[in-house]
């Protein structure tokens, strides 16, 4: 019988213990394993190479973004710099201008130490794109929605200018998921998660993941985490799993209340600028609409009165989080320039885009009256700074 996304994934390794007959599949915590007799491993031997209940959540995920195979790592980070592994020395990656900050100062590390050459383009931008992505190019890195201004690049685009230029195309789908985003159907080679985010969703677990289009691409980027030693501990696989059983249950929730609060940010004069790709006037909604099944639950704003504004507006918050990451069940604020990109220097968020009036929100699953009267909140207390200062 052939049952649908939602089905597969609550019921990933569901009634499997044939010792016992758990319902929930049990948690193998043991760091390594027997062998039957001398040059005789069974399926595991030591935790680091594989362990059942990683390979369970593996699983699932490669079934949820429809690959080949997935390796779970220790976090997002770890599951970026284990693909990078996977390069020869001084291959020439090219990457966008306004990718995730931790993402920007692993690439630029590299390119310091001669590891990569790299190149940052306006992704979002089909031209930039092409032209970047010549021949003598090993990877195309892809971020789409963008963090934090959510810019949309083409994933049909990025996918054919890979193909010419003889490339791999990765793409970081945290932001999405796979609920509202399948990457590899696209044309990936590899799509990378903080699990951390969306998958596990309830902001208790770090992790990452890579997910493969084919079993050689799949088994590369295993061998080089295990290399690396950066797979993901038992426990932390177990309590993603858990989380992703809700998944999309959390994301028809976050999507509800995304709609509420885009509609709240706009009625305010002192947010100049609503950043979600959900909105006619967002540049790239119509690639969004085509490759997205829906426009996700991160939001940023532009205010006006810069951080003085800034800190008002989260200083009126109450049910709004200032923290960083995203895709929990709690919605989170967060400030760019001096929080998830302030490793990046100065000159290099402001040719991004990331300003000081810039905020990005993850928009958790509480009620979204709630939500939007806390925003409410938040912009008479941003309009009062602004009008001081004149803006």
């Amino acid at each position: 019988m052939s049952r649908r996304a939602p089905t597969r994934t609550v019921q990933a390794g569901i009634d499997q213990d044939r010792a016992h007959g758990s319902v929930i599949p049990p948690l193998h915590l043991g760091t390594n394993f027997s062998f039957e007799g001398i040059g005789r491993p069974r399926t595991y031997d030591y935790t680091r190479s594989g362990n059942p209940t990683r390979d369970l959540l593996a699983d699932a995920l490669a079934d949820l973004e429809g690959g080949a195979g997935a390796t779970v790592t220790a976090s997002g980070m770890a599951a970026v710099a284990t693909v990078l592994h996977t390069l020869p020395h001084g291959a020439r990656v090219v990457a966008p201008c306004d990718a995730y900050g931790g993402t920007h100062r692993l690439l630029t590390a590299f390119a310091d130490r001669g590891i990569i050459t790299r190149e940052l383009v306006e992704a979002w931008r089909p031209d930039a794109l092409r032209a970047a992505v010549r021949p003598g190019t090993d990877l195309l890195w892809v971020e789409t929605p963008s963090n934090p201004l959510l810019r949309i690049t083409d994933l049909r685009v990025a996918a054919e200018a890979a193909r010419s230029a003889g490339a791999r195309l990765v793409v970081d789908n945290t932001f999405l998921s796979p609920v509202l985003q399948r990457p590899l159907e696209w044309g990936a080679d590899h799509v990378v998660h903080s699990t951390t985010k969306y998958l596990n969703g309830h902001s208790d677990v770090v992790g990452g993941a890579v997910i493969s289009a084919t079993p050689e691409g799949a088994e590369e980027v295993a061998w080089w985490a295990n290399c690396l030693g950066v797979t993901g501990a038992p426990f932390d696989a177990w309590q993603t799993l858990r989380g992703l059983r809700t998944l999309h249950l959390r994301m028809e929730a976050h999507l509800q209340g995304t709609r509420a609060v885009v509609e709240e940010l706009l009625r305010h004069d002192v947010v100049a600028e609503v950043h979600w790709p959900g909105l006619d006037t967002h540049p790239g909604a119509a690639v969004a609409a085509a490759q997205q099944s829906g426009p996700g639950a991160m939001v940023s704003a532009e205010l006006r009165g810069g951080r003085e504004a800034v800190e008002a507006f989260v200083g009126a918050l109450e049910t709004f989080v200032l923290a960083e990451s995203l895709g929990g069940v709690e919605s989170l604020v967060a400030h760019p320039a001096t929080m998830t990109h302030l490793s990046m220097p100065e000159e290099a968020r402001r040719a991004a885009g990331i300003g000081d009036g810039l905020l990005r929100f993850s928009i958790g699953v509480e009620h979204p009256a709630d939500l939007v009267a806390d925003l409410a909140s938040g912009c008479r207390a941003a309009s009062e700074v602004a009008a001081a200062v004149g803006v």
